[in-house]
């Protein structure tokens, strides 16, 4: 496995379900920490959704290795913010059996 760049500065966060008082729920994003990170792209494309277009893109994001457990260890549901933009980790996995690093698949959906 090639050594990773990690120079991106992202802000890891979780997903915080609160009762509206009306038998729903908001939704609010929590920070957890920030991660150095690589970002690298994988796939793209565009959409329509309610008659709005959506692009679309896949990236795969590699952080430090955490142990199971670790707020600093992501997770499916979770995801990582740059300044404005926002990316949904789908999956996580370790490359390699020391789990010294973590590969991230992310998606970036923008309103085109």
């Amino acid at each position: 496995m090639r050594q990773p760049m990690l120079n991106r500065l992202m802000v890891l966060e979780a997903v915080t379900r609160n009762s509206d008082g009306a038998g729903g729920f908001v939704e609010s994003w929590d920070a957890l920490g920030q991660l150095w990170a690589e970002v690298r792209p994988r796939s793209g494309g565009e959409r329509d959704r309610e008659d709005v277009g959506v692009s679309r893109l896949d990236v795969k994001v590699t952080v430090r290795g955490a142990p199971v457990g670790s707020m600093k260890r992501p997770v499916a549901g979770q995801r990582f913010r740059e300044g404005a933009r926002v990316f949904r980790i789908m999956a996580v996995t370790e490359p390699d059996v020391a789990g010294r690093y973590l590969t991230c698949l992310a998606r970036e959906e923008v309103a085109a």
